[in-house]
C-alpha cells in the first residue's frame, strides 16, 4: 500500500464515521480529519522504515551505547499527535451522540 492510499483510506474512514454529525461540526473538524489522515500515512511510511532500521542505533563494539533514530523520534511524536486528534474527534462524536439523546429525553416517561 502506498502512503497516498493510506491517506485516502484513513480520510474516507473518518469522513464516514462523521457523516451523521451536524454540518457545522463537520465543517469544524474537516482539518482535523485531514491532519489525522496525514499523520496516519506518514507513520505508515515511517513504520516501514523502522522495520528495516529498528528504533535505536546500537554502537557496533560497545553495545551499551545506544541512541534512538530520528525516524523513531518522529514516529513517536506523530503517534502522540494522532492520538490527541483522534481523542478530540471522539469528543465531537460523543457530544453529538449526547445531543441526540437529549432530544429524545422529552419523549421519555418520568
Amino acid at each position: 500500500m502506498t502512503k497516498n492510499e493510506v491517506f485516502k483510506k484513513e480520510k474516507s474512514k473518518l469522513t464516514d464515521i462523521f457523516k451523521d454529525v451536524e454540518e457545522s461540526k463537520r465543517k469544524l473538524i474537516e482539518g482535523l480529519i485531514d491532519d489525522a489522515a496525514f499523520l496516519k500515512s506518514e507513520n505508515y511510511e515511517l513504520k516501514l522504515l523502522l522495520q528495516e532500521t529498528g528504533m535505536i542505533q546500537i554502537h557496533p563494539s560497545q553495545r551499551h551505547l545506544q541512541k534512538p533514530t530520528e525516524a523513531a523520534r518522529q514516529y513517536l511524536k506523530n503517534v502522540n499527535s494522532y492520538a490527541v486528534i483522534i481523542k478530540t474527534l471522539n469528543g465531537v462524536l460523543s457530544k453529538n451522540i449526547i445531543d441526540d439523546d437529549d432530544e429524545l429525553s422529552e419523549f421519555e416517561d418520568d
